[in-house]
């Protein structure tokens, strides 16, 4: 297994933590590698997640991130309203937060994957499947209704597309 290959080969124990970013089960540095993989997007501030992580993380450690950028599901939010999809941070910002969080040597890259779907329905049925709803507090309650669906689908079109722009970065604790 994985872990048994690394405690064989390192000597070490590995241990994962399912936990709230912004209040980690952890003591004040005590792990050398804090990872975040597309999770700090559906935070709507991540500077308390990132101070959170610059906390934990031991002299010289590192953490390392992915996230959504501002560019993701732009088809979406132009087919259904600014407030119907969530907002995400922007990359320069994101490194500004880091720095915020006592982080050093921030370093941020970004890459936009744009897939192409067979329909509407692929396309809303993929993003419901794999959770990516809306986590804006000012977005709309309730349901739509069908003249909303139906616009939305028209909207999108028969061969809709769906941008992803991911952001990567890491930063060190000094």
């Amino acid at each position: 297994t994985p872990r048994g290959l690394f405690r064989w080969a390192t000597g070490e124990r590995q241990v994962s933590v399912c936990a709230d970013m912004q209040t980690l089960p952890l003591a004040d540095a005590s792990v050398d590698l804090v990872w975040s993989n597309m999770a700090l997007h559906w935070l709507s501030d991540p500077l308390p997640a990132l101070r959170e992580f610059g906390r934990v993380l031991s002299p010289n450690g590192l953490l390392m991130f992915s996230t959504l950028g501002p560019d993701s599901l732009k088809e979406l939010r132009a087919a259904a309203g600014e407030r119907r999809v969530h907002a995400f941070v922007d990359m320069h910002d994101l490194g500004d937060m880091l720095l915020a969080a006592g982080l050093a040597a921030p370093v941020m890259d970004m890459e936009l994957i744009t897939l192409e779907y067979r329909g509407s329905g692929t396309l809303l049925g993929d993003l419901r499947g794999s959770g990516q709803t809306s986590a804006r507090a000012d977005r709309p309650r309730g349901l739509a209704g069908r003249a909303f669906a139906e616009r939305l689908h028209r909207a999108l079109g028969e061969r809709p597309r769906a941008s992803f722009e991911v952001v990567y970065g890491h930063a060190w604790r000094s």
